[in-house]
């Protein structure tokens, strides 16, 4: 369907535009069906506005969180962006967080039980947060990863991927959503902060071209308009 871009005058304004959107969506979802669930991802950029979203008041019990992707690793560490949300939302009471890696972070089982519980909850994502890298990489797509194609296979939901270089600052096997799963929302953002983000996001539209970005698998979805939100 396309995207549209959302121009913010800081990254504040953005988590305060953002966090109200996600609120929208939570409380859509509530009304409608009694329970809601967001996919989020992990990285820096999105904390503060988890953190103002996590301030909202809402039946938190009946909203289920779940990671875009997440680092094989344990739940306690830093590394973990599992853990990272259940910090994030410590205000919202109740909030119930699903993993997508085993409690010791062993790859294997990881995919074995990420599959397992996505086979159990098939519907819409109400809304679904993603980053993008500096290679274009979203959730844990990553552009030279020899499991590339599992994220693009329309019948599966989650992957193992080693990205191929491993990042230095986070040298870890991951698991992640694939696009099929990811797209599969009643809405959809892209968070991106600084210049440098803004002309990766540039080259990527220009060359339109998933293997190369990623991100790009997302935006050219043909069943959701995704929101980007960028700011300087």
């Amino acid at each position: 369907m396309g995207w549209t871009l959302h121009t913010h005058s800081d990254a504040g304004q953005l988590a305060v535009h953002l966090a109200d959107s996600l609120q929208a969506s939570l409380r859509a979802g509530l009304e409608a069906r009694g329970s809601a669930m967001l996919a989020l991802a992990g990285g820096q950029t999105p904390w503060p506005v988890y953190r103002r979203l996590a301030q909202a008041l809402l039946p938190w019990q009946h909203v289920t969180l779940l990671p875009t992707d997440d680092r094989c690793v344990p739940v306690d560490s830093p590394a973990s962006n599992l853990g990272g949300l259940g910090a994030a939302f410590a205000p919202a009471k109740g909030v119930q967080l699903a993993a997508l890696t085993a409690p010791d972070g062993d790859p294997d089982a990881s995919l074995i039980e990420a599959r397992a519980w996505l086979a159990l909850h098939r519907q819409h994502f109400d809304a679904v947060v993603l980053g993008m890298g500096n290679d274009g990489h979203t959730a844990s797509l990553f552009p030279d990863a020899p499991e590339l194609a599992c994220g693009y296979d329309p019948v599966l939901e989650a992957c193992r991927v080693d990205p191929d270089p491993l990042p230095p600052e986070a040298p870890y096997p991951r698991i992640s959503l694939t696009v099929g799963r990811l797209v599969r929302s009643n809405a959809l953002h892209l968070l991106i902060t600084g210049e440098a983000k803004r002309a990766v996001l540039e080259e990527a539209i220009a060359l339109n071209d998933p293997q190369r970005h990623p991100v790009m698998a997302v935006l050219g979805a043909p069943t959701v308009d995704v929101q980007i939100h960028w700011s300087p």
